[in-house]
Order: structure tokens, then C-alpha cells, then sequence
């Protein structure tokens, strides 16, 4: 009995005692300006991926079209896969433009 409570205190000891080791995180006085061309680089990069990903997902959904030889299963299954990936594409370049817009409104009100 002894031991099935030591075994369930072993995730409480594990996840409680580095709250109460660690060193607090204090603030870096950075600039917002930094923090803006940071998360912008980071807003870039992740729309470039998903680009990347969804011109591969045309490659598949257009390879998988013209091999289907027209198997009506495999068609359909080609026609979901381009209309999924211009769907995605679609969120992809709707959110870059929302991140941007919303950036640029900030730092315009709240200046850099």
C-alpha cells in the first residue's frame, strides 16, 4: 500500500519542486520594435511552409487526377484533395493578411 502512494506522489514531487527550484524569468527591457520584426519573420516563415505544403498537396491531387483512368472512387478521392488544399491555401493567405493588417493598426495606434 505504502508503495502505490510513493508511485503517486512521483508525478506531484516531479512537476511540483521545479516550480519551486527555478530562478524567476525577469523581463528584458527589448523593444517592441524587435518583438513586431520578430513575430513578423516568424508570421512569414510559417505562410511560406503552409504554401509549400499546399502546392504539394495540388502536385498529389492533380498526379492522383490524371492517373485515375477514370475509377470514379479515385476522381472523387483527387477532386477532395485539390479542393482541401485551395481551401487551406485560402485560410493560409487570409490569416497572413489578418496578422498584418491587425500589426500594422497597432503599431500605428500604439506607435513603435
Amino acid at each position: 500500500m505504502r508503495r502505490q502512494n510513493f508511485v503517486r506522489l512521483i508525478p506531484l514531487i516531479a512537476i511540483g519542486v521545479p516550480l519551486f527550484i527555478a530562478h524567476p524569468a525577469l523581463a528584458d527591457s527589448g523593444s517592441v520594435g524587435q518583438i513586431q520584426t520578430f513575430m513578423r519573420s516568424i508570421i512569414q516563415v510559417m505562410a511560406g511552409l503552409a504554401g509549400l505544403v499546399a502546392t504539394g498537396f495540388f502536385v498529389v491531387g492533380g498526379f492522383s487526377y490524371i492517373t485515375s483512368s477514370g475509377n470514379p472512387e479515385h476522381l472523387d478521392r483527387a477532386k477532395r484533395t485539390i479542393m482541401y488544399s485551395a481551401t487551406g491555401l485560402a485560410v493560409v493567405i487570409a490569416a497572413f493578411v489578418l496578422s498584418s493588417t491587425v500589426t500594422d493598426l497597432a503599431t500605428n495606434a500604439f506607435g513603435k
